[in-house]
């Protein structure tokens, strides 16, 4: 299903972008070097029951899970990179955490990534690695406009992780969003331009760039849902969601402040 909202509807998706856009801010800079990814989940369960709106992962159930998530945010520490499932660990310094939420609000659902070196170790290829991901990001929301192609924002994309030297990964990318949180279109990062379904206004879009330092396999946990490098090597993922609008993207999960 592919959902198209109409003006009377966007003022709830960018609502619901905005609470995802400070979920994650806050806890970017709660986190330190000793939290539980136990705690990040109470935190963002909290949150999100405050704000009056619902998680999109708790009961989530697809054929690639292990039943239901049962968590409010995923948390992907080192070599995990998607779906990391909160566990009794605590973030020592150096770990590289990746933070991925989903919410619905207003009926409307807003999907968002970030990836950040927790302490004061902070090692070159992993900010090397981030920042890749994070141009790639906006490399494909610079490419989403009415009339452009899902194939225009996903060479956008790939064109930037390829050229930082990154093995891309096409199982896993980004979507369409709506009144649920996966939907069509499916947005590889790498792609032909000029290909696939073309942009309209009122479309909403979940691009997601991520990528694994020397590797495009990815492996699954025995939980049934972290998925980690083949290789053990560390990972990066950012998220977006947006929304095409006449004048081009409008970005729905811009970091903000509570």
């Amino acid at each position: 299903m592919i959902e198209i909202l109409n003006p009377a509807q966007l003022p709830r998706a960018r609502e619901a972008g905005a609470l995802v856009g400070t979920i994650l801010h806050t806890l970017r800079d709660r986190v330190t070097v000793g939290t539980n990814l136990l705690d990040i989940d109470r935190w963002t369960k909290a949150m999100i029951l405050e704000a009056g709106a619902t998680s999109c992962y708790v009961d989530y159930a697809p054929s690639f899970g292990s039943g239901p998530f049962g968590h409010y945010i995923c948390t992907s520490v080192n070599d995990a990179v998607l779906h990391g499932l909160p566990r009794d660990y605590r973030l020592a310094d150096g770990d590289l955490l990746s933070l991925d939420l989903a919410v619905s609000l207003g009926g409307k659902v807003a999907d968002s990534a970030i990836s950040f070196v927790v302490g004061e170790t902070q090692a070159p290829e992993d900010l090397a690695m981030i920042d890749a991901t994070e141009r790639a990001l906006q490399a494909g929301i610079a490419a989403a406009r009415p009339g452009a192609r899902i194939g225009d924002l996903s060479h956008a994309i790939g064109t930037v992780l390829s050229e930082a030297g990154y093995l891309i990964n096409v199982e896993f990318g980004g979507h369409g969003v709506g009144s649920t949180m996966h939907q069509d279109p499916h947005i590889t990062n790498t792609g032909r331009p000029g290909r696939g379904y073309k942009l309209r206004p009122g479309l909403l879009l979940a691009l997601e760039p991520w990528v694994m330092a020397d590797t495009a396999e990815l492996v699954t946990d025995p939980d049934g849902w972290t998925l980690r490098s083949a290789t053990g090597c560390r990972t990066a993922h950012s998220e977006h969601t947006i929304a095409i609008t006449e004048d081009g993207a409008e970005i729905l999960t811009a970091r903000r402040v509570a």
